[in-house]
């Protein structure tokens, strides 16, 4: 009988995993009476420095805008010939919209590629965004393997 495991994925490979960016899903925290407020977004990966980049569409006075500044985790998966992959990571976003141009923050953003998902009713660049930067508290992944008994 095959047995699945789920160990950690080393950092190589969550690495190889992550490439330059795809997509995923954020969720920010909410009240504990609540459950988590989950999208769907695309992001970059730094994979020098592991951070993450994503553009978010939060229209002044939406509950996204009012969650932004609280505790994130985003969840990307994928399922590749040798099983599943997925990587979690958590912390909180820096908003760097308003960031100068020479900013070190700004300067590593040019660095990666978010790619344009379109989601939404309106064409993306009528859409405003903010980008956004995740510094990961915690960075894990896990991959599928198959065992036999």
């Amino acid at each position: 009988m095959e047995n699945l495991r789920w160990p950690r994925m080393t950092e190589d490979e969550l690495t190889a995993f992550l490439g330059d960016g795809g997509t995923g899903v954020i969720s920010f925290s909410t009240s504990s009476d609540d459950s988590p407020y989950s999208i769907p977004v695309s992001y970059g990966f730094n994979s020098d420095v592991k951070h993450f980049h994503f553009r978010l569409a939060l229209p002044p006075g939406s509950e996204k805008e009012a969650l932004v500044a609280r505790p994130v985790s985003f969840v990307t998966h994928d399922q590749a010939d040798e099983g599943w992959r997925s990587v979690v990571a958590t912390g909180s976003l820096e908003d760097l919209t308003d960031e100068p141009y020479e900013s070190s923050a700004i300067q590593e953003r040019w660095g990666v590629d978010v790619p344009v998902v379109d989601i939404f009713e309106e064409p993306p660049e009528d859409v405003a965004f903010r980008k956004f930067r995740l510094v990961p508290d915690q960075l894990t992944g896990r991959k599928q393997i198959r065992s036999e008994e």
